[in-house]
């Protein structure tokens, strides 16, 4: 909706929210269907109020799990995005294992790090990295590579070092690809976390909420831990989003703002 006023891009997800609401109502009370199989959006909205101080708090714990491991991912994957770039020998021997490595499932690789590293944060952490790191190591690469090689000649011969190629050229062509790469990966990494939790929890977070929900048949809890996983998601997009619309003024105005002004004259 790139032609939409700011209103409309909030009062479309909010009628769509409301659709869906509406239809899981109006389905729970047609046919009939047992509250411990489906319980219903009333059912969902009081046991999130009973047990709100509980939802939140695990709600806050996944997202620092989320955040700390998101960052190290996806700063992990763009300094090897980079070495990869500005080396043949290393991008060959690197890419096959970072291809090969995505065949292994990461519940496989959580039951692993839960053995090595114990049941702390760090084990978390660490799944949720791997979540964001291969993707933005592709995305990354696949910019870097796209630089026209006429405009990196034309700079070289005006004389510019290595390190202003890469920050007015190069760089600037990561930003479209990197943050595909992330907002794919802002989702993707909640679900990393939950399975961390899963694995490697021993207090807190949705994720163990929403297993110890499921153990006792609790499905409003479940359903609860859901809504929040969901909120959670869309919480990781909208950041992604804000970020990009800090790093990347001239998608949205033609004037570019004023600390981002004196970035690029540095």
């Amino acid at each position: 909706m790139p032609n939409s006023s700011p209103l409309l891009r909030v009062l479309y997800p909010v009628l769509a929210l409301a659709l869906v609401v509406a239809f899981w109502a109006f389905a729970v009370d047609f046919y009939a269907i047992p509250r411990y199989v489906m319980p219903s959006p009333q059912a969902v909205a009081m046991h999130i109020v009973e047990d709100w101080q509980t939802l939140v708090a695990g709600f806050a714990m996944t997202f620092m799990e989320f955040l700390l491991g998101f960052i190290i991912g996806a700063g992990a994957g763009f300094i090897f995005a980079i070495l990869m770039d500005s080396s043949g020998p290393v991008r060959g021997i690197l890419y096959p294992v970072l291809i090969a490595s995505q065949a292994v499932p990461i519940i496989a690789i959580s039951a692993a790090l839960t053995i090595w590293l114990g049941f702390g944060l760090a084990p978390k952490l660490v799944i949720v990295a791997l979540v964001v790191f291969f993707p933005v190591v592709v995305n990354v690469l696949d910019g870097l590579s796209s630089v026209d090689k006429d405009i990196l000649n034309l700079v070289r011969s005006m004389g510019a070092s290595r390190l202003s190629i890469f920050r007015h050229v190069k760089l600037p062509a990561t930003y479209t690809p990197l943050f595909s790469a992330l907002k794919l990966s802002a989702t993707f990494s909640v679900t990393g976390a939950v399975i961390a939790e899963w694995t490697a929890s021993t207090s807190g977070g949705i994720g163990a909420y929403l297993l110890q929900a499921n153990s006792r048949l609790n499905t409003a809890g479940t359903f609860s831990a859901i809504v929040f996983l969901a909120a959670l998601g869309v919480v990781a997009f909208l950041l992604v989003v804000f970020t990009e619309w800090l790093l990347t003024p001239w998608k949205s105005s033609s004037k570019a703002r004023p600390w981002s002004r004196a970035y690029w004259k540095g």
